[in-house]
């Protein structure tokens, strides 16, 4: 049998948002489930490089597929600067989990902003008003096209605000979307005030204050990977029906991780997992709620599904480059 090879354009051809976002839904339940295996994902620290690397291994089953794979990927902020390469880069391989045989081997930098995108979309559709119309974003580089394009699969966004240090990616974002919905640069506060707010930065030190925030927003703060980072307010965090995606990482490297590890924000302050609501343990937005923040540090497991999706249509469609790995053919 072959391994298909699929670089970052057969991966974002295949990928239709519309699929993504139940696909990374059902990878949520079947986690919450105990229908999923997914070992805490190491590090690789390479301070000579200023760099590092995370291997994220998985396995999932549904109702109609089971998948399993890793992802390798890292972060070098220096790249862009000194290589003339993206700041993360990484690789997918898909297999299949009764033989073990690499079924793909895909650009998992598109799928990792794929991914990430679906992920906001399903706690956006189970935390945000029902009659959200505005999306904000903080911070436009590539995770900000995917956050839009995903959550419009679940809300009807119609205005969408942008912020970001960087006028020229501000200006990029705008030309992209312009024509598709109200779309404009502004500064964090007005993002911060839409009905919901996805940040997307790297920071660690707050940018989002707390009294810039609307009393009904939903929060998708997706930015913090990595110890130490930290896009808002503590007070945010505290103020909020807060739901993660997944305690050891979360802790350790999520948006609360900060506070979390300064002793400001504790267990308690933690409402539930993004799991438990998909499959009913716990209730999403309810009548009585008011500020809500999903803290989401990217799973291994949202990486198979979508690498599933990617897969079957990849397929289906004759893309990418079919090649003997075992060179037994």
């Amino acid at each position: 049998m072959e391994t298909l090879l699929l670089n970052g354009s057969d991966v974002r051809e295949n990928a239709a948002m519309a699929e993504l976002v139940p696909a990374i839904e059902e990878a949520f339940g079947a986690f919450e489930r105990g229908d999923a295996q997914m070992p805490a994902k190491s590090y690789i620290d390479l301070p000579q490089y200023n760099g590092d690397f995370r291997s994220m291994p998985a396995y999932l089953a549904t109702d109609e597929w089971d998948a399993a794979g890793v992802k390798w990927v890292n972060s070098h902020p220096d790249n862009p600067e000194r290589f003339d390469l993206p700041t993360v880069l990484g690789t997918m391989i898909y297999s299949d989990p009764e033989t073990a045989l690499p079924l793909a081997i895909m650009d998992g930098r598109e799928l990792t902003g794929l991914r990430t995108g679906a992920a906001a979309a399903v706690a956006t559709d189970h935390l945000a008003a029902a009659d959200a119309t505005s999306l904000g974003i903080v911070g436009a580089g590539a995770q900000s096209y995917t956050q839009l394009r995903a959550i419009s699969q679940v809300r009807d966004i119609e205005t969408v605000v942008v912020a970001d240090r960087d006028a020229a990616r501000v200006a990029d974002f705008v030309e992209t979307f312009e024509g598709e919905y109200d779309v404009r640069g502004g500064s964090i506060a007005e993002a911060a005030a839409c009905d919901v707010l996805s940040t997307v930065t790297p920071v660690e030190e707050p940018i989002v204050p707390r009294d810039a925030v609307g009393e009904q927003t939903h929060i998708n703060a997706m930015g913090a990977d990595a110890a130490g980072k930290h896009e808002l307010e503590d007070e945010i965090l505290l103020d909020s029906k807060l739901v993660i995606d997944d305690y050891e990482q979360t802790t350790h490297s999520g948006e609360i991780n900060v506070p979390w590890s300064a002793g400001t924000l504790t267990d308690d302050d933690i409402y539930g997992s993004l799991g438990e609501i998909v499959v009913g343990k716990k209730a999403g937005r309810t009548d009585d709620d008011g500020l809500s923040v999903f803290d989401s540090t990217g799973l291994a497991i949202q990486d198979v599904a979508a690498a599933h999706v990617v897969y079957e249509h990849a397929t289906e469609n004759d893309a990418g480059y079919a090649f003997d790995l075992l060179g037994v053919a």
